[in-house]
């Protein structure tokens, strides 16, 4: 579900001309490295989360 909630999030279209506010990270340089880097820490911290109730 976290990932689905992200990628939900950045499945919407947002204009940065109408507001800064509404999406920071598409004015940043690295917004879309940063973007993938919060999505390879959830994945990890489920696996790990997973893999300590040995759920997998």
């Amino acid at each position: 579900i976290p990932l689905t909630f992200v990628a939900g999030i950045y499945g919407m279209n947002f204009d940065p001309s109408v507001s800064k506010l509404n999406m920071p990270e598409l004015t940043w340089p690295f917004g879309y490295i940063f973007a993938w880097g919060i999505m390879i820490l959830i994945i990890i911290a489920m696996v790990t989360y997973f893999k300590k109730k040995k759920w997998i």
